[in-house]
């Protein structure tokens, strides 16, 4: 399995109404390349299929999406996730870490 495949392998077990961050996914996969993980993200073949829309920063701003902020920020709320100024609100209740 490729490191993309194994990053997207994760995202599968992010429920919805849950985030999750570059960073608990590259130590899931027991690395600190968090850009790398950002990489495959923004490569994902099968995007909402593969939910890379869940993917944040480690402080709880958006990040990047293929399809631009507006799309990530409807597909989160969708889901039941707030975005307030361009932050995941109740970001510590929202985090989903791979334990």
């Amino acid at each position: 399995m490729t490191f993309n495949q194994r990053c997207y392998a994760l995202l599968h077990k992010i429920p919805k109404g849950k985030v999750t961050t570059y960073k608990e996914i590259a130590n899931a996969l027991g690395t600190k390349a968090y850009r790398a993980v950002g990489n495959a993200m923004n490569k994902n073949p099968n995007p909402i299929i593969t939910p890379c829309h869940r993917v944040v920063k480690t402080d709880g701003s958006l990040g990047g999406y293929a399809f631009g902020s507006d799309k990530k920020i409807s597909l989160l709320k969708d889901e039941g996730v707030s975005v307030q100024n361009n932050k995941i609100a109740d970001f510590s209740n929202k985090l989903y870490t791979f334990t």
